[in-house]
């Protein structure tokens, strides 16, 4: 690890993410990642009692393209994973990592006092966590 002390996960994690109704057709949704170069996108909330969820180009492959469904024709919400595991900012990356590992994660939203802050990664963890001059 680091001299520095703990890296917590607001520390690697990125700001830029981007979200999506459930309504949202595979099709749009992929024009969306395919513009903003994402391998995931955090699908909103419905409301305040709902969960946030999450879809990634994985669930596209498996769900859409491997069983020959069309993606003008399939809405988010069929594929997406909700709820979804999330990160606390303050969570320190060791234990991060071993969540991951856990449970088969890639990636996982931070979420701040309910709102959305970022998106964490194995690569933002290992690329931040280590000293390498």
């Amino acid at each position: 690890m680091t001299n520095r002390g703990i890296v917590r996960a607001r520390d690697v994690m990125t700001d830029k993410f981007q979200t999506v109704d459930g309504l949202t057709t595979v099709h749009d949704a992929l024009r969306v990642m395919k513009q903003e170069g994402a391998e995931a996108l955090l699908v909103d909330k419905r409301s305040e009692d709902d969960e946030y969820g999450i879809v990634l180009l994985s669930d596209m492959a498996r769900q859409v393209l491997a069983q020959d469904r069309s993606p003008r024709r399939v809405n988010i919400y069929e594929i997406m994973s909700k709820p979804v595991i999330s990160v606390d900012p303050d969570m320190d990356i060791r234990y991060c990592a071993r969540l991951f590992d856990k449970f088969g994660l890639a990636l996982a939203p931070v979420i701040d006092h309910g709102k959305l802050a970022g998106l964490i990664s194995y690569a933002d963890m290992v690329m931040y966590g280590f000293d390498v001059d």
